[in-house]
């Protein structure tokens, strides 16, 4: 069931364009990933979700209602992180999350929360004494109060260490799995493709590729890398024989063939065993979403 719907959403400032006819469903408890370059029209996207901007043309709606003609129940519905939030610097974190409990309308528990999002220790802190970090995390955790149907998050790992994204990556997916949706933008290409079920790329104003990541790896017919490691490498075993196969490297002790078809990897280790190696370890290496967004948003060649 599609929970967030798009339907031919368009923006013109003046001569300029900033987003072109975008159609797009995301579905109940989808983590989608909204990837493009710097002016390609994500935060205006966004903007016009929650309504911070009227479009030209088109419509958009979230659990049925059209922020333009309805901002107040769909405010009720979503939880948001956006990407120029600001925090009061005198008051202190368990204030923020305290006011953001009474402004919901919530009955959560306060402590509950800073647990949560990693705040405990910091939570009588003036929010002006913390670090980037922790002030993400702590509009993160005002995101995620009222039980939100959907979240919208503007490049949420910003300012993170490895452990807090980690752990933001986490929450997330908590949430997803009791049926929020999350959509969210960011330039942090491995985060996404660790954690979103579909992805959208938008380029120069129009939505140009919506996918998972394996789909796009399909549809753009990349390679990947069978990686074998052996007690000994044959001398003889027909691998380039096989349909599919593109590369073969050999080191010592390992076998390294580029695949353009993924059904011929099963083929590859039946012949190499087939010579009497033993098989003693396989490492699949696909194209990242990273090389994907490259080859589709500028052309690049991917290896």
């Amino acid at each position: 069931m599609a929970v967030l719907e798009i339907r031919g959403l368009t923006k013109r400032f003046g001569n300029t364009t900033a987003v072109h006819d975008l159609t797009l469903d995301v579905n109940k408890g989808e983590v989608f990933g909204f990837l493009g370059q710097n002016g390609a029209g994500k935060s205006t996207t966004i903007d016009m979700l929650l309504d911070f901007i009227r479009p030209t043309n088109g419509t958009a709606t979230i659990s049925g209602h059209n922020p333009q003609h309805d901002p107040r129940t769909v405010r009720e519905h979503i939880g948001i992180l956006p990407d120029d939030y600001s925090l009061y610097d005198q008051l202190t974190g368990r204030e923020h999350i305290e006011f953001a409990i009474t402004m919901n309308e919530s009955d959560e528990d306060p402590e509950a929360i800073l647990a949560r999002i990693g705040l405990t220790t910091a939570s009588d802190r003036p929010t002006g004494s913390y670090s980037k970090g922790m002030r993400q995390r702590l509009a993160f955790g005002m995101a995620l109060i009222g039980d939100p149907s959907v979240l919208i998050l503007d490049e949420p790992s910003t300012g993170l260490d490895p452990n807090g994204v980690e752990e933001m990556r986490a929450i997330i997916r908590e949430e997803a799995d009791t049926g929020t949706t999350v959509f969210f933008s960011s330039h942090i290409l491995d985060q996404v493709e660790a954690i979103c079920d579909r992805v959208g790329i938008i380029d120069d104003g129009e939505l140009i590729a919506v996918d998972t990541v394996e789909g796009l790896r399909n549809t753009f017919n990349t390679r990947s890398t069978l990686i074998l490691s052996v007690d000994s490498v044959p001398s003889s075993h027909g691998i380039s024989d096989l349909e599919g196969v593109e590369n073969i490297k050999y080191t010592d002790k390992t076998i390294e063939v580029s695949c353009t078809n993924p059904e011929v990897k099963s083929s590859v280790i039946a012949r190499v065993e087939a010579t009497g190696a033993s098989v003693t370890d396989i490492t699949i290496e696909q194209t990242s979403l990273a090389e994907l967004f490259s080859k589709i948003t500028t052309g690049g060649k991917i290896e």
